[in-house]
Protein backbone atom coordinates (compact mmCIF):
# COMPACT_ATOMS: atom_id res chain seq x y z
CA UNK A 1 0.00 0.00 0.00
CA UNK A 2 1.15 3.50 -0.82
CA UNK A 3 1.74 5.71 2.19
CA UNK A 4 0.03 9.07 1.79
CA UNK A 5 2.32 10.76 4.29
CA UNK A 6 5.03 11.13 1.63
CA UNK A 7 2.72 12.28 -1.13
CA UNK A 8 2.15 15.85 -2.32
CA UNK A 9 -0.69 17.54 -0.49
CA UNK A 10 -3.80 18.97 -2.08
CA UNK A 11 -3.93 22.72 -1.60
CA UNK A 12 -7.32 24.40 -1.86
CA UNK A 13 -7.52 27.82 -3.46
CA UNK A 14 -10.19 30.17 -2.22
CA UNK A 15 -11.51 31.85 -5.33
CA UNK A 16 -14.44 33.71 -3.88
CA UNK A 17 -12.88 35.83 -1.15
CA UNK A 18 -11.95 39.34 -2.32
CA UNK A 19 -9.70 41.59 -0.30
CA UNK A 20 -11.26 43.94 2.21
CA UNK A 21 -10.74 46.92 -0.11
CA UNK A 22 -12.81 45.28 -2.87
CA UNK A 23 -16.58 45.61 -3.16
CA UNK A 24 -17.72 42.94 -5.58
CA UNK A 25 -21.33 41.95 -6.09
CA UNK A 26 -22.10 38.50 -7.41
CA UNK A 27 -18.78 38.02 -9.15
CA UNK A 28 -16.36 35.34 -10.14
CA UNK A 29 -12.64 35.61 -9.78
CA UNK A 30 -9.46 34.14 -11.03
CA UNK A 31 -7.99 34.29 -7.58
CA UNK A 32 -4.69 34.43 -5.77
CA UNK A 33 -2.93 31.57 -4.02
CA UNK A 34 -2.14 33.73 -1.03
CA UNK A 35 -4.64 31.75 1.02
CA UNK A 36 -2.37 28.73 0.82
CA UNK A 37 -0.18 28.71 3.88
CA UNK A 38 2.30 26.35 2.31
CA UNK A 39 2.86 28.29 -0.89
CA UNK A 40 5.86 30.58 -1.15
CA UNK A 41 4.87 31.85 -4.58
CA UNK A 42 3.49 35.38 -5.03
CA UNK A 43 -0.25 35.83 -5.37
CA UNK A 44 -1.75 34.94 -8.73
CA UNK A 45 -2.86 37.99 -10.72
CA UNK A 46 -6.55 38.44 -10.12
CA UNK A 47 -9.11 38.61 -12.91
CA UNK A 48 -12.49 39.66 -11.66
CA UNK A 49 -15.54 38.89 -13.79
CA UNK A 50 -19.12 39.44 -12.69
CA UNK A 51 -21.66 36.89 -13.87
CA UNK A 52 -23.25 39.32 -16.37
CA UNK A 53 -19.77 40.18 -17.72
CA UNK A 54 -18.85 36.53 -18.12
CA UNK A 55 -22.15 35.81 -19.86
CA UNK A 56 -21.65 38.78 -22.18
CA UNK A 57 -18.12 37.71 -23.11
CA UNK A 58 -19.31 34.19 -23.88
CA UNK A 59 -22.13 35.52 -26.07
CA UNK A 60 -19.72 37.68 -28.05
CA UNK A 61 -17.06 34.98 -28.38
CA UNK A 62 -19.62 32.47 -29.66
CA UNK A 63 -19.78 34.66 -32.79
CA UNK A 64 -16.02 34.57 -33.32
CA UNK A 65 -13.89 32.04 -35.15
CA UNK A 66 -11.37 30.03 -33.08
CA UNK A 67 -8.56 32.19 -34.45
CA UNK A 68 -10.40 35.36 -33.39
CA UNK A 69 -11.11 33.91 -29.94
CA UNK A 70 -7.45 33.11 -29.41
CA UNK A 71 -6.33 36.56 -30.58
CA UNK A 72 -8.96 38.28 -28.41
CA UNK A 73 -7.95 36.23 -25.37
CA UNK A 74 -4.27 37.11 -25.77
CA UNK A 75 -5.29 40.77 -25.64
CA UNK A 76 -7.74 40.37 -22.75
CA UNK A 77 -6.11 38.08 -20.18
CA UNK A 78 -2.79 38.53 -18.34
CA UNK A 79 -0.60 35.55 -17.42
CA UNK A 80 -2.22 33.46 -20.12
CA UNK A 81 -0.87 29.96 -20.83
CA UNK A 82 -1.84 26.93 -22.87
CA UNK A 83 -2.18 23.52 -21.23
CA UNK A 84 -1.64 20.77 -23.76
CA UNK A 85 -1.03 17.04 -24.08
CA UNK A 86 -0.37 17.61 -27.79
CA UNK A 87 -3.71 16.31 -28.97
CA UNK A 88 -5.06 17.56 -32.29
CA UNK A 89 -7.00 20.49 -30.81
CA UNK A 90 -4.03 21.65 -28.79
CA UNK A 91 -1.83 21.44 -31.87
CA UNK A 92 -4.23 23.66 -33.80
CA UNK A 93 -4.10 26.17 -30.93
CA UNK A 94 -0.29 26.09 -30.97
CA UNK A 95 -0.25 26.76 -34.71
CA UNK A 96 -2.74 29.63 -34.42
CA UNK A 97 -0.81 31.16 -31.52
CA UNK A 98 2.35 31.00 -33.60
CA UNK A 99 0.66 32.83 -36.47
CA UNK A 100 -0.80 35.47 -34.13
CA UNK A 101 2.57 36.07 -32.47
CA UNK A 102 4.24 36.45 -35.88
CA UNK A 103 1.64 38.98 -37.02
CA UNK A 104 1.77 41.07 -33.82
CA UNK A 105 5.06 40.87 -31.88
CA UNK A 106 3.71 43.36 -29.32
CA UNK A 107 1.41 40.72 -27.83
CA UNK A 108 2.63 38.94 -24.71
CA UNK A 109 3.82 35.41 -25.60
CA UNK A 110 1.59 32.50 -24.59
CA UNK A 111 3.73 29.72 -23.14
CA UNK A 112 2.68 26.07 -22.97
CA UNK A 113 2.37 23.64 -20.05
CA UNK A 114 2.80 19.90 -20.60
CA UNK A 115 2.04 17.45 -17.78
CA UNK A 116 4.41 14.53 -18.30
CA UNK A 117 2.82 11.66 -16.41
CA UNK A 118 5.85 9.50 -17.34
CA UNK A 119 3.42 7.07 -19.00
CA UNK A 120 2.88 8.73 -22.37
CA UNK A 121 3.41 6.78 -25.58
CA UNK A 122 6.85 7.10 -27.16
CA UNK A 123 5.04 8.56 -30.18
CA UNK A 124 3.83 11.40 -27.95
CA UNK A 125 7.33 12.21 -26.74
CA UNK A 126 8.53 12.13 -30.36
CA UNK A 127 5.76 14.57 -31.26
CA UNK A 128 6.82 16.96 -28.49
CA UNK A 129 10.29 17.12 -30.04
CA UNK A 130 8.87 17.76 -33.51
CA UNK A 131 6.53 20.49 -32.24
CA UNK A 132 9.36 22.26 -30.43
CA UNK A 133 11.44 22.14 -33.61
CA UNK A 134 8.53 23.52 -35.69
CA UNK A 135 7.56 26.25 -33.19
CA UNK A 136 10.79 27.26 -31.42
CA UNK A 137 9.32 30.58 -30.22
CA UNK A 138 6.76 28.85 -27.99
CA UNK A 139 8.30 28.09 -24.60
CA UNK A 140 7.29 24.73 -23.13
CA UNK A 141 7.12 24.09 -19.36
CA UNK A 142 7.17 20.39 -18.42
CA UNK A 143 5.85 19.27 -15.03
CA UNK A 144 6.23 15.71 -13.76
CA UNK A 145 4.91 13.82 -10.71
CA UNK A 146 6.47 14.93 -7.44
CA UNK A 147 9.73 13.13 -6.69
CA UNK A 148 9.92 11.18 -9.96
CA UNK A 149 11.61 11.79 -13.32
CA UNK A 150 11.06 8.35 -14.84
CA UNK A 151 8.40 5.64 -14.68
CA UNK A 152 10.85 3.50 -12.71
CA UNK A 153 11.28 6.22 -10.09
CA UNK A 154 7.50 6.71 -9.97
CA UNK A 155 6.89 3.02 -9.32
CA UNK A 156 9.69 2.82 -6.75
CA UNK A 157 8.02 5.59 -4.79
CA UNK A 158 4.32 4.94 -5.34
CA UNK A 159 4.19 1.29 -6.38
CA UNK A 160 3.84 -0.51 -9.72
CA UNK A 161 0.51 -0.45 -11.52
CA UNK A 162 -0.94 2.37 -9.41
CA UNK A 163 -3.08 3.38 -12.40
CA UNK A 164 -4.90 0.05 -12.02
CA UNK A 165 -4.88 -0.49 -8.26
CA UNK A 166 -5.77 3.09 -7.28
CA UNK A 167 -6.81 5.07 -10.35
CA UNK A 168 -8.03 8.12 -8.42
CA UNK A 169 -4.77 8.32 -6.51
CA UNK A 170 -2.80 7.91 -9.73
CA UNK A 171 -4.71 10.78 -11.36
CA UNK A 172 -3.96 12.99 -8.39
CA UNK A 173 -0.24 12.20 -8.20
CA UNK A 174 0.47 12.12 -11.94
CA UNK A 175 -1.81 14.91 -13.16
CA UNK A 176 -3.74 16.97 -10.62
CA UNK A 177 -0.89 17.86 -8.25
CA UNK A 178 1.62 18.65 -11.06
CA UNK A 179 -0.99 20.85 -12.71
CA UNK A 180 -1.64 22.84 -9.54
CA UNK A 181 2.12 23.12 -9.00
CA UNK A 182 2.44 24.50 -12.54
CA UNK A 183 -0.31 27.04 -11.91
CA UNK A 184 1.34 28.16 -8.69
CA UNK A 185 4.92 28.25 -9.98
CA UNK A 186 4.03 30.08 -13.19
CA UNK A 187 1.39 32.33 -11.58
CA UNK A 188 -1.18 31.25 -14.13
CA UNK A 189 -4.36 33.34 -14.39
CA UNK A 190 -5.96 31.86 -17.52
CA UNK A 191 -5.35 28.86 -19.78
CA UNK A 192 -6.29 27.66 -23.25
CA UNK A 193 -7.57 24.07 -23.23
CA UNK A 194 -8.21 21.63 -26.07
CA UNK A 195 -11.71 20.61 -25.03
CA UNK A 196 -14.52 20.52 -27.61
CA UNK A 197 -18.24 19.88 -27.32
CA UNK A 198 -18.15 17.19 -30.01
CA UNK A 199 -15.92 15.08 -27.76
CA UNK A 200 -19.02 14.21 -25.74
CA UNK A 201 -19.17 13.13 -22.14
CA UNK A 202 -19.01 16.03 -19.72
CA UNK A 203 -17.81 18.35 -22.47
CA UNK A 204 -20.95 18.64 -24.59
CA UNK A 205 -22.19 21.83 -22.88
CA UNK A 206 -18.99 23.66 -21.96
CA UNK A 207 -18.85 27.43 -22.63
CA UNK A 208 -15.95 29.22 -24.29
CA UNK A 209 -14.99 30.93 -21.04
CA UNK A 210 -15.46 29.20 -17.70
CA UNK A 211 -14.24 29.82 -14.19
CA UNK A 212 -12.43 27.02 -12.40
CA UNK A 213 -13.24 28.26 -8.91
CA UNK A 214 -11.25 25.59 -7.08
CA UNK A 215 -8.04 26.17 -9.01
CA UNK A 216 -8.51 29.91 -9.26
CA UNK A 217 -8.13 30.24 -13.04
CA UNK A 218 -10.11 31.04 -16.16
CA UNK A 219 -10.35 28.28 -18.76
CA UNK A 220 -10.68 29.22 -22.41
CA UNK A 221 -11.95 26.63 -24.90
CA UNK A 222 -11.37 28.37 -28.27
CA UNK A 223 -12.17 25.39 -30.53
CA UNK A 224 -15.12 24.07 -28.54
CA UNK A 225 -17.53 24.20 -31.53
CA UNK A 226 -15.26 22.42 -34.02
CA UNK A 227 -15.74 18.79 -34.96
CA UNK A 228 -12.95 16.22 -35.16
CA UNK A 229 -13.11 16.51 -38.95
CA UNK A 230 -12.61 20.27 -38.87
CA UNK A 231 -9.64 19.92 -36.55
CA UNK A 232 -8.06 17.21 -38.70
CA UNK A 233 -8.63 19.28 -41.87
CA UNK A 234 -6.80 22.25 -40.32
CA UNK A 235 -3.90 19.98 -39.32
CA UNK A 236 -3.63 18.70 -42.89
CA UNK A 237 -4.09 22.05 -44.59
CA UNK A 238 -1.46 23.82 -42.48
CA UNK A 239 0.92 20.84 -42.28
CA UNK A 240 0.89 20.83 -38.47
CA UNK A 241 2.88 17.98 -36.83
CA UNK A 242 0.60 15.39 -35.22
CA UNK A 243 0.85 12.14 -33.29
CA UNK A 244 1.69 9.14 -35.47
CA UNK A 245 -0.82 7.09 -33.47
CA UNK A 246 -3.65 8.92 -35.22
CA UNK A 247 -2.78 7.00 -38.37
CA UNK A 248 -3.20 3.78 -36.38
CA UNK A 249 -6.82 4.35 -35.35
CA UNK A 250 -6.31 6.50 -32.27
CA UNK A 251 -8.27 9.78 -32.03
CA UNK A 252 -7.64 10.86 -28.43
CA UNK A 253 -4.25 9.96 -27.00
CA UNK A 254 -3.36 9.89 -23.31
CA UNK A 255 -1.30 7.47 -21.22
CA UNK A 256 -0.41 4.19 -22.90
CA UNK A 257 -2.08 2.13 -20.17
CA UNK A 258 -5.50 3.78 -20.64
CA UNK A 259 -5.66 4.53 -24.37
CA UNK A 260 -6.74 2.29 -27.24
CA UNK A 261 -7.73 2.75 -30.89
CA UNK A 262 -11.27 3.84 -31.76
CA UNK A 263 -13.48 1.68 -33.96
CA UNK A 264 -15.49 3.11 -36.85
CA UNK A 265 -18.58 4.90 -35.55
CA UNK A 266 -17.34 5.12 -31.98
CA UNK A 267 -17.15 8.36 -30.02
CA UNK A 268 -13.91 10.30 -30.44
CA UNK A 269 -12.84 9.62 -26.84
CA UNK A 270 -14.18 6.05 -26.73
CA UNK A 271 -10.61 4.78 -26.66
CA UNK A 272 -9.90 6.45 -23.33
CA UNK A 273 -10.44 4.23 -20.25
CA UNK A 274 -12.35 1.69 -22.33
CA UNK A 275 -14.73 -0.37 -20.23
CA UNK A 276 -14.59 2.08 -17.31
CA UNK A 277 -17.12 4.61 -16.05
CA UNK A 278 -14.68 7.42 -16.66
CA UNK A 279 -14.48 10.26 -19.18
CA UNK A 280 -11.89 12.67 -17.75
CA UNK A 281 -8.27 12.19 -16.70
CA UNK A 282 -8.50 14.28 -13.56
CA UNK A 283 -7.27 17.73 -14.53
CA UNK A 284 -10.80 18.89 -15.39
CA UNK A 285 -12.48 17.25 -12.39
CA UNK A 286 -13.21 19.11 -9.20
CA UNK A 287 -10.28 19.07 -6.78
CA UNK A 288 -12.69 18.46 -3.89
CA UNK A 289 -13.21 14.99 -5.39
CA UNK A 290 -9.53 14.21 -4.87
CA UNK A 291 -9.43 15.90 -1.48
CA UNK A 292 -12.25 13.61 -0.35
CA UNK A 293 -10.50 10.58 -1.84
CA UNK A 294 -7.23 11.39 -0.09
CA UNK A 295 -9.03 11.98 3.19
CA UNK A 296 -10.70 8.57 2.92
CA UNK A 297 -7.34 6.97 2.16
CA UNK A 298 -5.72 8.68 5.13
CA UNK A 299 -8.51 7.47 7.44
CA UNK A 300 -8.15 3.95 6.02
CA UNK A 301 -4.36 4.01 6.45
CA UNK A 302 -4.73 5.30 10.01
CA UNK A 303 -7.18 2.51 10.84
CA UNK A 304 -4.86 -0.13 9.36
CA UNK A 305 -1.93 1.39 11.23
CA UNK A 306 -3.91 1.23 14.47
CA UNK A 307 -4.71 -2.45 13.88
CA UNK A 308 -1.06 -3.14 13.07
CA UNK A 309 0.07 -1.29 16.21
CA UNK A 310 -2.38 -3.23 18.36
CA UNK A 311 -1.24 -6.55 16.88
CA UNK A 312 2.41 -5.58 17.43
CA UNK A 313 1.72 -4.66 21.05
CA UNK A 314 -0.09 -7.96 21.63
CA UNK A 315 2.77 -9.94 20.08
CA UNK A 316 5.36 -8.04 22.11
CA UNK A 317 3.37 -8.68 25.31
CA UNK A 318 3.11 -12.40 24.54
CA UNK A 319 6.86 -12.68 23.85
CA UNK A 320 7.67 -10.84 27.08
CA UNK A 321 5.37 -13.22 28.99
CA UNK A 322 7.13 -16.25 27.49
CA UNK A 323 10.54 -14.81 28.37
CA UNK A 324 9.43 -14.20 31.99
CA UNK A 325 8.06 -17.71 32.32
CA UNK A 326 11.28 -19.19 30.91
CA UNK A 327 13.39 -17.12 33.30
CA UNK A 328 11.26 -18.15 36.28
CA UNK A 329 11.58 -21.80 35.24
CA UNK A 330 15.38 -21.53 35.05
CA UNK A 331 15.55 -19.88 38.48
CA UNK A 332 13.34 -22.61 39.95
CA UNK A 333 15.50 -25.34 38.49
CA UNK A 334 18.63 -23.69 39.83
CA UNK A 335 17.12 -23.36 43.31
CA UNK A 336 16.27 -27.07 43.33
CA UNK A 337 19.74 -28.16 42.26
CA UNK A 338 22.28 -28.97 45.08
CA UNK A 339 26.05 -29.03 44.99
CA UNK A 340 27.32 -32.60 44.84
CA UNK A 341 30.58 -34.26 45.79
CA UNK A 342 31.86 -37.72 44.95
CA UNK A 343 32.18 -40.25 47.79
CA UNK A 344 35.48 -41.92 47.11
CA UNK A 345 34.54 -44.95 49.20
CA UNK A 346 31.43 -45.76 47.20
CA UNK A 347 32.10 -43.75 44.03
CA UNK A 348 28.66 -42.16 44.32
CA UNK A 349 27.80 -38.46 44.14
CA UNK A 350 26.28 -37.22 47.38
CA UNK A 351 24.96 -33.77 48.48
CA UNK A 352 27.37 -31.41 50.13
CA UNK A 353 26.35 -30.71 53.71
CA UNK A 354 27.01 -27.10 54.72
Amino acid sequence: MVSLSSQPKLQHINTMKPSESEDIESGYASASSSSSTTSSTPALPQIMLTQPHLRYLNEQMEKMTPFERIRFSTQLFPNLFQTTAFGLTGLVTIDMLSKIAASDPSLAPVEAIFLDTLYHFQETYDLVDRVQARYPAIKLHVFKPDGASTAEEFEARYGAGLYDSAAELYDYIAKVEPQQRAYNDLRVAAVFTGRRRSQGGERDKIPILEIDEERGIIKINPLLDWSFGQVKSYITEHDVPYNALLDQGYKSVGDWHSTSPVAAGEDERAGRWKGQQKTECGIHNKQSRYAQYLLQQQVKDAAEAAVTTQATEQLTSALEKIEREQEESREKEQSQQQELRQDFATGRWVPVVC
